[in-house]
């Protein structure tokens, strides 16, 4: 059953900002997250949700030098999911320059550089937070990105490597003097991972030490944290990460009671499932497009949901055993079998 709508969390509205010629309205940004904001979910997220700013999956340098014909297709973009930002890392500043210029050739509205990932096989390769131990490679990568494209530059980064060394501010003042354009700051170090509590003091640092747009990312769930965060820190914008992941829905809430509009209400199974096959169906399209294997393109998009799908169903009653029947599709029909004989119980235990 629908729930009704909440009032909207009591704060002083937000406002948006621009980086370069982007603007960022409303001020909530959905992060850039592997195996998540691929194009399908992102159109998703921008027709449910509407967030002001939007990220493609991380994209490797390396991959776009070496095998294009993969990585290309992350790169994607469609006129119904702008303003969108394409993420890439690496640890070359010659290659970060050429993939810059690719990405601007793809109609990217700006480009962000990733030194926030902590992934180890990320991490070895000398890319992503472990930028944050080469200090003057970050800022020479910075450099090449931004003298290679005419749209906009940004980074995203964690505190720091390690608890004993806050390195995001001095590191955030240089990429400014380099024309960074906005500044995104994970409020971890690269160390937890995603453990422990994001600290949001962190961020109010930061708006400290740099005068370009400043984003807060970590532990946003809630119209009320993001609302928070704002208050807290004095940040220009708020980045919702994992608590988007397969729910629009809560995304939009945030972007909703942030912005002073009422908060909707939680969806219906219907809802849920119908998106979620929406999400397969544009899976699969983008799939045949990029016709970068040989296996089956429907295979492949069924396969690559297998963690995506589960969540949305999470907290319905009785969907455990339909949670692991998901898990272990292969095509379209049986998600929607599968998602058939959910609603046919839900029904069942609806009072008339």
């Amino acid at each position: 059953m629908h729930q009704p709508e909440r009032t909207a969390p009591s704060s002083s509205k937000p406002t948006p900002f621009r980086v370069g010629s982007v603007n960022v309205d409303p001020p909530i940004l959905l992060a850039p997250m592997e195996d998540v904001t691929s194009a399908p979910f992102r159109r998703i997220c921008k027709r449910i949700a509407n967030p002001g700013l939007m990220f493609t999956e991380f994209v490797s340098s390396m991959a776009v030098r070496h095998n294009p014909r993969r990585a290309l297709p992350k790169m994607r973009i469609y006129d119904d999911e702008r303003p969108l930002g394409i993420q890439i890392f690496g640890g070359d500043p010659d290659v970060m320059a050429e993939t810059a210029r690719v990405c601007q050739e793809m109609g990217a509205d700006l480009v962000d550089v990733n030194m926030g990932c902590w992934v180890p096989k990320v991490c070895r390769t000398g890319a992503g937070a472990s930028l944050l131990k080469n200090p003057d490679l970050a800022v020479r990568i910075v450099r090449a990105v931004v003298m290679a494209v005419s749209v906009p530059v940004t980074v995203k980064v964690r505190a720091g490597w390690t608890w004993d060394l806050f390195a995001a501010p001095e590191l955030a003042k240089r990429f400014e003097d380099e024309g960074v354009q906005m500044i995104t700051l994970h409020a971890r170090f690269a160390k937890q991972g995603f453990e422990g509590h994001a600290d949001w003091r962190l961020v109010e640092q930061m708006r400290e030490a740099v005068s370009v747009p400043l984003v807060g990312n970590g532990d946003v769930r809630e119209p009320e944290d993001a609302l928070r965060m704002f208050r807290e820190t004095g940040c220009d914008g708020v980045m919702v990460g994992r608590a988007a992941v397969s729910n629009p829905w809560r995304l939009r809430r945030i972007v909703q009671g942030t912005m002073g509009l009422p908060v909707p209400p939680e969806p219906a199974i219907e809802e849920r499932c119908e998106v979620a096959l929406e999400h397969v169906r544009l899976m699969i399209a983008e799939q045949e497009q990029a016709q970068v294997r040989k296996f089956d393109p429907e295979t492949l998009a069924v396969r690559r949901m297998r963690g995506l799908l589960p969540l949305y169903v999470k907290g319905v009653p009785g969907a455990a055993q339909i949670r692991h029947e998901l898990t272990r599709a292969s095509t379209y029909a049986e998600v929607e079998a599968t998602l058939a004989t959910l609603l046919s119980g839900a029904s069942e235990r609806t009072p008339a």
